[in-house]
C-alpha cells in the first residue's frame, strides 16, 4: 500500500526554475547531440509511484525549463511495477519513479528498464543508486521509531530493531506491514541478515506488534497514547511538525544508526522504459530530477524527503543524511516477492 502523501502544499517552484538543463549524454539511450530546447513539444508519460506533489513540482519545473509535456499516471508503486511487467514492452510508460527500491528493482529484473545516462548518473553518490545503472536514486527517507516519551524513557528505548521481537516489546510496539515502506524495510533485515533471522524477527513481531494501516496511522496512535512506539519513516513526522503538529506532539523520533538494519535508509528510484519511444526527453527529466533544481524541490519544499544528489543538502530541520548511520546496501538487491512470502509465512500480510 502506498504511503499516505504529506497533507502540506509543495512551493510552486516551477515559474522560477531558472536554471539552464544541460544536454543528455551520448549514450545510446539518449539521442546524443538533442539538448532540451531541441525537445520541446514532446510528450513523455510518468508511471509515477512518488508522492503526487513532489512529482508534480517535479514535473512542472521542468516543463517550464524545457517545454516538454510530462503526463503522470499515479498510483501505489508495487501496482505500477507489476502493469509495466504485464504490459512488457507494450507500455506506455517513459519513466517510471517509486518511493522504495523493490519496486523498481521488479521492473529492472525483467529487463524492461535501459541504462541510466551517464552524466546523471555522475550526479548521485554510488550508494543512492544500484551498481547495475539501469535506475538511479531520486530521493531518501530513513527509518525511525517514533516513541512517546510518556511510556517509553530514554533508557528502553531498543538498541536494533532486531529487539522489537523480544518478548519485553509484547504490545508496546506498531508498523503498517502492509504497505510497500514497512516492506522495503524488511527486505534491508533480508539483505543484511537472511531469510532465518527475517522469518524468526517477523515471527516474534507477529506476537509484539499492533497493526496499522498507514505510517502516519501509526504515528497518530503513538502521539495519542494508544501504543508506546512505532516504525515508520522519518519525513511523516517532520511534516507534521512543520505544520501543526496535532499528530506528534507528544512524540519524538530514534533513530537506531549503528549500521543496524534499523538504520536502514530506502532510496526512491527513477528509471527509463527501454521501450519508450521519448528516450532523450525521457532521460533529460531523470536529468532534471537528480540536478540541482531538482534536488532543491525537495530541499525547500515540504515533503521533507532527502537529496541525494548534485551536492545538495538536506532541509535544514533534518538531521544531515551522513550522520544516520545507515547500512550499505546495494538498492537493486533488495526483494519483494521473497519479502512477501516470508510476511506471508509468519502471517502479517
Amino acid at each position: 500500500m502506498r504511503a499516505h502523501t504529506p497533507a502540506a502544499t509543495f512551493i510552486a517552484f516551477a515559474a522560477t526554475v531558472a536554471l539552464a538543463l544541460t544536454g543528455c549524454s551520448s549514450s545510446p539511450q539518449s539521442a546524443g547531440s538533442e539538448t532540451p530546447s531541441s525537445l520541446a513539444g514532446t510528450e513523455i508519460t510518468v508511471y509515477n509511484g512518488q508522492h503526487e506533489e513532489l512529482t508534480q513540482a517535479w514535473a512542472d519545473a521542468f516543463t517550464a525549463e524545457s517545454g516538454v509535456k510530462v503526463v503522470l499516471r499515479n498510483a501505489d508503486e508495487s501496482e505500477l511495477a507489476n502493469q509495466i511487467v504485464q504490459e512488457g514492452a507494450a507500455s506506455p510508460a517513459d519513466v517510471f519513479l517509486t518511493e522504495n527500491s523493490p519496486a523498481i528493482a521488479l521492473v529492472e529484473n525483467k529487463n524492461l528498464l535501459t541504462t541510466v545516462d551517464a552524466a546523471t548518473l555522475d550526479a548521485v553518490p554510488a550508494q543512492f543508486r544500484p551498481s547495475t545503472g539501469k535506475w538511479t536514486g531520486i530521493a531518501a527517507r530513513s527509518t525511525v521509531f517514533a516513541y512517546n516519551p510518556d511510556m517509553i524513557a530514554e533508557d528502553q528505548l531498543p538498541k536494533s530493531l532486531l529487539e522489537l521481537a523480544e518478548p519485553q516489546w509484547q504490545g508496546r510496539w506498531a508498523a503498517s506491514p502492509g504497505g510497500a515502506d514497512f516492506q522495503a524495510i524488511v527486505s534491508a533485515l533480508l539483505e543484511l541478515e537472511g531469510p532465518d533471522v527475517t522469518l524468526k524477527w517477523l515471527t516474534g513481531m507477529k506476537k509484539n506488534f499492533s497493526a496499522y494501516k498507514g505510517n502516519s496511522t501509526v504515528m497518530k496512535a503513538v502521539n495519542a497514547g494508544d501504543i508506546a512506539g512505532g516504525v515508520i519513516y522519518h519525513y511523516y513526522w517532520f511534516a507534521d511538525q512543520s505544520s501543526t503538529k496535532e499528530n506528534s506532539s507528544n512524540t519524538k523520533l530514534y533513530y537506531f544508526k549503528n549500521q543496524d538494519p534499523g538504520a536502514f535508509v530506502s532510496v526512491s528510484g527513477g528509471g527509463v522504459l527501454a521501450s519508450s519511444k521519448h528516450q532523450a526527453a525521457a532521460q533529460a527529466f531523470l536529468k532534471f530530477i537528480v540536478g540541482k533544481a531538482g534536488q532543491k524541490i525537495l530541499q525547500t519544499g515540504t515533503s521533507f524527503e532527502y537529496p541525494v544528489a548534485s551536492d545538495v543538502t538536506a532541509n535544514p530541520a533534518l538531521p544531515a543524511l551522513d550522520s544516520l548511520q545507515a547500512p550499505a546496501i546495494d538498492p537493486t538487491k533488495l526483494n519483494s516477492p521473497e519479502v512477501a512470502e516470508l510476511m506471508t509465512r509468519a502471517g502479517l500480510i
